[in-house]
């Protein structure tokens, strides 16, 4: 897991690197990032055309462009490394205009009223408005 920036009350926004940290985030958290991450891995994998790319350099654009092109996943942890919140946020690449933002907490319960401020400071360091309204993809109650 990368690094991505403090939040409030002594917890940390990760960035979700790895097949392999996407399932220890679905086991963490009772949720299915991990199918999430793998489609959008793939989908970023089956995007890139090589074409005119010398073939020694095609596996390093190739990992670039998977990068760039798939969203970004995240998770808040607190000081002692617990999963509290998972994020999916658009792909620095935004190519799907209708590409929608998910922040959901442990079991896809909604994680603002316990972590709005670090939702919000997530929001700030990525320069996208984080809300509710738009992002918890679970109307329950």
């Amino acid at each position: 897991m990368q690094f991505v920036c403090d939040a409030p009350g002594r917890r940390t926004w990760f960035r979700i690197e790895t097949e392999a940290e996407a399932a220890q985030e679905s086991e963490l958290m009772r949720h299915a990032v991990e199918k999430h991450y793998r489609r959008a891995y793939e989908a970023a994998a089956d995007s890139y055309d090589p074409s005119g790319v010398p073939y020694i350099e095609q596996g390093i654009r190739r990992a670039t462009h998977i990068q760039r092109a798939m969203p970004v996943f995240l998770t808040l942890r607190d000081d002692e490394g617990k999963a509290l919140v998972t994020a999916m946020l658009p792909p620095r690449v935004q190519s799907d205009l209708a590409f929608r933002a998910v922040v959901v907490g442990p079991g896809n319960s909604d994680p603002y009223p316990q972590h709005g401020d670090a939702i919000d400071c997530l929001g700030r360091h990525f320069g996208v408005t984080l809300d509710r309204a738009h992002c918890y993809p679970y109307r329950r109650g």
